[in-house]
């Protein structure tokens, strides 16, 4: 019987680590597969975590309980988080439903016709457009989408109650063992201790200066505008003012793509007053809104050029969703200090290098002459 040796089968130390590094791959690959449908839920937990630390920490000195203290914080964002959300989603979508009907039976109505007919132009150039992009049919398409989404807002509540509770679930564990996290993260990076406490103090601002100088700024501004909205009697303010919100998100977009339409339709039905009004509270409070908070919120918090901020906002909600709100600034900003951490490590290196030159040249040439020591030199 022909046995094989132990030589012949022994894997030498490079196919070792070849089986190892394929091994590894299709672990964190696999892994990938089941955490991508929670990546949102992470990101968003994630993102609470940071902000709130600050009440953690003082709860767990409080409390001397990190578990409790866990418990309590996430009950408290869960009151200051979902009670609101829930409330606008549901009203949204009725509103949302309303206010393309009622789009809907002005356009079958005719009620504008009078309108245009005291301005010409304007009614030129309806005309084309509607000529051109089929208006009547593009506006009742929208207001049948509208009137869908509204439906599948309102039946899948459940959906969302899952994923607020998959999101506080995991806010809790992040908040109560975020030292044990933070622990296995610089276990398995690569970088130095110093350069992973300036990654992680980076990303933790990062993320702080999306939530609050994005997100908190332009809930402002759709809440100042939906207030006046709602005060001038416009139908659908709480549907205009988050439409405001989501459109101050875009940093080339803003509040004024709705207010300032919405000044030119008053203006063409005759109410001046109403239009002058609106006018000024879009330029002086709205708009001055976002350049008084965002300096406050954020400082220099967001270490991004404007030009990059806008590209991780919009690339990352279009990569990943709501979630690339956070997630695309986030990711940016690891690439940029892992880039810096790149070049940092290289010029150190050259400049050992010019060092150990520099002395070899000493050592070889003889270089310039010492400075005697000693009383021989008085």
């Amino acid at each position: 019987m022909i046995t094989p040796s132990t030589e012949s089968i022994r894997i030498n130390g490079w196919g070792r680590a070849a089986v190892l590094a394929l091994l590894t791959a299709l672990g964190v690959w696999s892994c990938y597969l089941m955490a991508a449908p929670f990546v949102s839920a992470l990101v968003w937990a994630t993102s609470l975590a940071v902000v709130f630390l600050p009440l953690q920490r003082w709860l767990e000195k409080t409390l001397d309980s990190p578990g409790l203290a866990a418990f309590i914080a996430v009950i408290a964002i869960a009151s200051m988080v979902v009670v609101p959300a829930t409330f606008v989603t549901q009203r949204l979508a009725v509103q949302a439903a309303n206010g393309a009907r009622m789009i809907d039976e002005k356009i079958k109505s005719a009620d504008w016709q009078p309108t245009l007919a005291a301005h010409p132009r304007l009614a030129g150039v309806l005309n084309e457009v509607e000529k051109d992009f089929n208006l009547s049919g593009t506006i009742q398409s929208v207001t049948s989408s509208l009137s869908s989404t509204a439906g599948s807002v309102v039946h899948g509540t459940v959906y969302q109650l899952i994923t607020f509770l998959l999101v506080f679930y995991l806010l809790f564990f992040l908040l109560r063992d975020r030292h044990a996290a933070l622990g296995v993260i610089r276990a398995l990076s690569p970088l130095t201790e110093e350069q992973m406490d300036r990654m992680i103090f980076r990303v933790s601002e990062t993320i702080r200066a999306t939530l609050y100088g994005t997100l908190l700024v332009s809930a402002v501004q759709g809440l100042l505008g939906g207030l006046m909205f709602w005060w001038l009697g416009i139908p659908g303010a709480l549907l205009w003012g988050v439409v405001m919100a989501l459109l101050a998100v875009v940093p080339v977009l803003g509040a004024f793509v709705v207010w300032l339409p919405a000044v030119g339709v008053l203006g063409l039905q005759g109410h001046w007053g109403e239009a002058l009004i609106l006018g000024l509270w879009g330029m002086l409070v709205v708009g001055t809104a976002d350049n008084l908070l965002r300096p406050m919120l954020v400082g220099k918090r967001l270490h991004l050029h404007t030009v990059l901020a806008f590209i991780s906002v919009v690339g990352g909600l279009l990569a990943f969703g709501a979630a690339g709100l956070v997630l695309g600034p986030a990711l940016l900003t690891i690439t940029c200090v892992l880039l810096d951490t790149w070049l940092r490590s290289e010029r150190t290196e050259e400049a050992d290098h010019s060092d150990r030159d520099a002395l070899e040249s000493l050592e070889t040439d003889g270089g310039p002459p010492l400075p005697e020591t000693g009383g021989a030199a008085a």
